[in-house]
């Protein structure tokens, strides 16, 4: 790495330290806000902010060029009962520094922030940069990055900081949650009585475990849904009128989330009702500048079984960023260095190559 990188590097690094030192759950993120916003002042950036999100659009902005945004979060989980280290001591040991948020995706967002501000006062480029740093995108919620698209304006793409080992993640899973009644009669269990609702349920369980939707993405295989909780009975000898159950459904870019519920709704007799059809399946075109800029790079692509405030954009959004999905939300988090080096190295290379053709 040449010697800019590692300053870049070094930068970013201690910044991650302080957001790792300064807890920001989803819907407390207001003190990694202020992080946020004073080391873009310290860097002579002017900011905006809106709740606990922060951001900022390059110095040259020019309305006549497109737009690229580049978007992490600071928020993240609770720390499970696993951590053997202090989840907010921001600990270096053996190339690699540990914390809550470092791999979740804190690497991702120090990473975008420098390179923002490597770009932020050129004043020839062929596009403008917006860098935001979102919160709630760990519970999907409303005052994240959805609260913040229409202060945007235009956007013509987007790269979204997530570990994904700095490869292309160019479609996503939607996901729906599905919340399912089934309706019996109680009565006695001794003498037959009644109808068992948990018997119902079962039935629709039993489907939504063997169905298998007929559209097969290529980029993110098929549809799939896992019952995940039930509940149901209130004693051994009582027949229990009603049974719930949760379902996980996570769907390709194939399928619109409404005709997945309703071909579900078609083959079951409970009551489903759906929480929310804001975390639509995307897919960005490989024929989109940016990831055009990764494919020069010869950097691989696939599909992420996993779901981001990608889901919430709606323009081109290209997920990618230093870590590894495998360490989110484990026990003792951590990224390795060089990561943060090779992230902040691979983003500029891509901005780099990224051009439109007028």
């Amino acid at each position: 790495m040449d010697k800019q990188i590692n300053m870049l590097a070094q930068t970013a690094i201690a910044l991650l330290k302080k957001l790792i030192a300064t807890p920001s759950f989803s819907k407390e993120e207001d003190a990694t806000a202020h992080v946020i916003a004073d080391f873009l002042a310290h860097h002579g950036v002017k900011t905006s902010q809106k709740k606990n999100n922060i951001w900022a659009v390059n110095e040259h902005f020019d309305a006549e060029k497109p737009t690229i945004l580049l978007n992490s979060h600071h928020d993240t989980v609770r720390p499970n009962h696993g951590y053997t280290r202090n989840p907010f001591a921001p600990d270096m040991d053996d190339g690699k520094l540990y914390g809550l948020g470092s791999n979740d995706a804190g690497g991702s967002l120090v990473c975008l922030a420098v390179v923002f501000l490597r770009y932020y006062a050129v004043k020839d480029l062929p596009y403008n940069l917006i860098f935001a740093a979102t919160a709630e995108e760990e519970i999907s919620g409303k005052d994240g990055i959805e609260l913040l698209l229409p202060e945007l304006g235009k956007i013509d793409g987007a790269i979204v900081g997530e570990p994904t080992k700095m490869e292309m993640a160019i479609a996503e899973r939607g996901l729906m949650v599905i919340d399912g009644v089934a309706s019996g009669r109680s009565g006695h269990a001794a003498r037959e009585e009644g109808e068992n609702a948990l018997y119902i349920a079962l039935d629709d369980i039993n489907w939504i475990r063997n169905y298998r939707f007929p559209n097969v993405s290529e980029i993110l295989g098929p549809v799939k849904m896992s019952v995940t909780v039930i509940n149901a009975g209130t004693q051994h000898n009582v027949v229990p009128d009603r049974c719930l159950f949760t379902i996980d459904v996570r769907v390709n870019e194939l399928y619109a989330l409404k005709e997945v519920l309703e071909t579900i709704k078609s083959h079951t007799k409970s009551e489903l009702k759906c929480r929310s059809m804001r975390l639509r399946s995307s897919l960005i075109s490989l024929k989109h500048p940016i990831v055009k800029a990764g494919l020069v790079l010869q950097k691989n692509y696939y599909g992420s079984p996993t779901t981001s405030d990608k889901a919430l954009m709606p323009f081109p959004a290209l997920k990618m960023g230093p870590g590894d999905s495998a360490r989110s939300h484990t026990a003792d988090e951590f990224i390795y260095l060089h990561e943060i080096e090779n992230g902040i190295n691979d983003y500029l290379k891509l901005l780099d190559l990224v051009r439109w053709d007028k």
